[in-house]
């Protein structure tokens, strides 16, 4: 309402209001994004998921805090999710005291055209800056649900839907670049101390249960049981190009040759990548079936995991 009443364009947005009390919180960061210039300013705080959890763990009596805090969690966290329960809940609450992760505050926020500058926390609370770069997404489907879809490189550099489990919080696609460019890469070429993953997210990751959606894509033909993993297009742009050219040569595949040769770090992973593609493409179904069989020896009987 106040941001409606001003009749000029403004340089300079900053809400104290958190924005876990907001009801529909897109559409606030939207009306903001259509006041602002290009390079104008817009300021955010927020709550956090972990700030939260500290909150509420020194507020319960001793004794019960385990369960108010799972009480806390199922009510603030998974209500909102539910599509039938949570239009009670958001009747109820009007969207009140929701709890938002870090990583969701800040992919709202690139969604809907800004681009985070800096961010710290003051007293328990996490403070964004932010300027406006463009016009927003109007995203309608972002990560909520339970089946994530994921735009991949394919086979003959055709994009792809990629089906997973969601194990990183809502609007976590959305960090991708600037998270990248925040945080070292690990050895593996992953990136280092991902916040965007959950804990739930973490246990099924190291299970692959999180990649059991991905056989959808397996009967569809978009990707074969052994093969050189599907990459988003800014991991896939960062590989060299020569490897980019030969990677498009062959679908993706459930199980890469990495569990195959156990690389220690990024060249070594593109070592082992350019290795079995050459070979598949000289010799496709037994070069499968060889690193299918020492993949499946390094997994289960070496514990060989994804890092």
């Amino acid at each position: 309402i106040n941001l409606n009443n001003i009749k000029s364009n403004i340089r300079l947005f900053i809400n104290l209001e958190l924005v876990n009390n907001i009801r529909r919180i897109n559409k606030f960061h939207e009306a903001v994004n259509s006041r602002l210039d290009l390079d104008d300013y817009y300021i955010i705080c927020s709550e956090t998921l972990e700030e939260r959890r500290k909150r509420v763990w020194l507020k319960a009596s001793i004794g019960f805090r385990y369960l108010v805090r799972i009480i806390d969690f199922i009510y603030k966290r998974v209500f909102p999710k539910i599509p039938l329960i949570k239009k009670i809940y958001f009747a109820l609450t009007q969207g009140h005291n929701r709890v938002i992760s870090k990583a969701e505050v800040m992919g709202r926020l690139i969604s809907c055209g800004f681009q985070i500058e800096n961010y710290f926390e003051h007293k328990n609370l996490l403070y964004i800056i932010s300027k406006k770069k463009r016009t927003p997404d109007f995203n309608l489907s972002p990560s909520y649900s339970p089946i994530f879809k994921m735009k991949r490189i394919g086979y003959n550099g055709k994009e792809i839907i990629v089906y997973k489990l969601r194990t990183m919080y809502p609007y976590s696609e959305y960090l991708q670049d600037f998270i990248t460019n925040e945080n070292k890469l690990e050895p593996s070429g992953k990136i280092f101390n991902d916040y965007r993953v959950t804990t739930w997210g973490k246990f099924c990751r190291k299970f692959w249960i999180d990649e059991l959606p991905m056989l959808v894509n397996v009967f569809k033909c978009q990707l074969n049981i052994v093969g050189v993993r599907p990459l988003s297009k800014s991991y896939f742009e960062s590989y060299p190009m020569d490897m980019q050219k030969l990677r498009i040569n062959i679908k993706p595949g459930l199980i890469p040759p990495y569990y195959a040769d156990m690389p220690k770090n990024f060249l070594e992973i593109l070592e082992s990548e350019k290795k079995y593609i050459e070979l598949k493409l000289k010799n496709p179904i037994y070069t499968d079936i060889r690193y299918f069989y020492k993949a499946f020896v390094n997994i289960v009987f070496m514990g060989a995991r994804s890092k």
